[in-house]
């Protein structure tokens, strides 16, 4: 039994800890099946002889969808509610998985993985600002923290048990599928909250640029994060092969990029709630640079990549989650969300051009361009994020 809807500081501890760890667990186990299928259908794609290139633009598009549907996230849960529109976000994976699963049609592929970046975005806003709306103040940057980390480790578990299972096995899709049922089962045991108020700047794509422009380090460093966290882990398995690794090794490539966001979250957060996280953001980003500089050494050894990939992985995380935590600090309620949406745009932008430029970049030399291109990413991310600290001191 959920109870009557009420605002987020009328709950009491039990349901604030019981909301805590049902979103903790349901979207934990809702993306390992949703990482499964994503380096899947990339393997697939590789299987049939398509290009870098038109893989890329294939994974940017789930990344479409979700930069589509953001901007309209305080709206949907205006109308819905948070609860609903947290359970919708895991009914329509689950119903895209399976029509993805049913067929080897491409054209039909796209579309459903589109829709299924449009669910993801909602789960993903709402399940971090209720989050950070359940988190006590003293401790939310370990909460926060605890939750990116086992986000990490859904995506650490995920390559993994993709490659126990063989991308080329029948089952495997239905496996994966099995995930997100599980997470839609625990997502019930959300307690529901009360209609939010309409946000400060509005509601909408107009209202949300309102808000990057108050707010514009959440935007930057959401992008920066986005770009080297998932962006470029995207193509990681066919950077992986275009380096001579072999099928398991590629796809582990990504197990190595979601180990840094698994080991480096949760100290991060417990530092949030000590330190500035704008100086953490600093190093985050030099960490990003110094990787990006090193990626030549693979010509040596393709050994260096497991590295690099743990960096990045840490580095692109750290960005958002520590974005994540001084917004929650900064804001509750529709604020909350509509602060949280942008988070999301930006690192969904980050996201989205992430393997559309690896792709072109392992085509046109995978030892000039992708080290040229990681290294100007990195540097002018790192520009980008001083500039907008300087703004917000303003």
């Amino acid at each position: 039994m959920t109870g009557a809807p009420r605002p987020g500081g009328a709950l009491t501890d039990a349901e604030r800890t019981r909301g805590i760890v049902a979103l903790m667990v349901s979207t934990t186990v809702g993306l390992v099946g949703q990482f499964m299928f994503s380096p899947l259908l990339v393997f697939l794609l590789q299987a049939r002889g398509l290009p870098a290139s038109q893989i890329g633009l294939f994974s940017a598009t789930v990344w479409v969808g979700i930069l589509v549907a953001t901007p309209q996230a305080a709206r949907i849960v205006a109308a819905i509610g948070h609860r609903n529109a947290l359970i919708l976000s895991l009914a329509i994976p689950c119903l895209t998985m399976a029509g993805i699963a049913s067929t080897t049609q491409l054209w039909i592929w796209t579309p459903l993985y589109f829709l299924a970046g449009m669910a993801v975005s909602m789960r993903w806003v709402v399940a971090e600002a209720c989050i950070a709306e359940f988190a006590p103040a003293h401790r939310r940057g370990r909460i926060v923290g605890l939750y990116q980390t086992l986000l990490g480790a859904s995506f650490v578990a995920s390559p993994m048990l993709l490659a126990w299972l063989g991308p080329t096995s029948p089952s495997t899709p239905w496996i994966g599928l099995a995930f997100p049922l599980a997470g839609l089962l625990v997502t019930l045991a959300v307690p529901p909250l009360a209609p939010i108020a309409r946000p400060v700047h509005g509601i909408g794509l107009r209202a949300l640029a309102r808000t990057a422009h108050a707010l514009p380090l959440a935007f930057v460093a959401g992008s920066v994060g986005g770009f080297f966290e998932l962006g470029i882990a995207a193509l990681l398995p066919v950077y992986g092969l275009a380096i001579g690794m072999g099928t398991a090794g590629a796809a582990l490539l990504l197990s190595a990029s979601g180990l840094g966001s698994t080991l480096a979250m949760l100290p991060l957060g417990e530092a949030a709630d000590r330190f500035s996280p704008r100086r953490v953001m600093h190093v985050c980003a030099a960490a990003n640079l110094a990787a990006a500089l090193a990626l030549p050494a693979v010509g040596w050894s393709t050994a260096f990549a497991w590295p690099l990939a743990f960096v990045w992985g840490a580095a692109g995380g750290a960005l958002y989650t520590l974005a994540m935590i001084e917004i929650g600090h900064r804001h509750q309620g529709s604020d909350l969300i509509s602060a949280t949406s942008l988070l999301v745009v930006g690192y969904t932008t980050g996201s989205l051009i992430g393997p559309i430029v690896s792709g072109v970049a392992i085509e046109w030399s995978v030892g000039l361009a992708v080290p040229a291109v990681f290294t100007a990413a990195a540097g002018l991310g790192w520009l980008l994020l001083v500039a907008a600290m300087r703004r917000a001191d303003r």
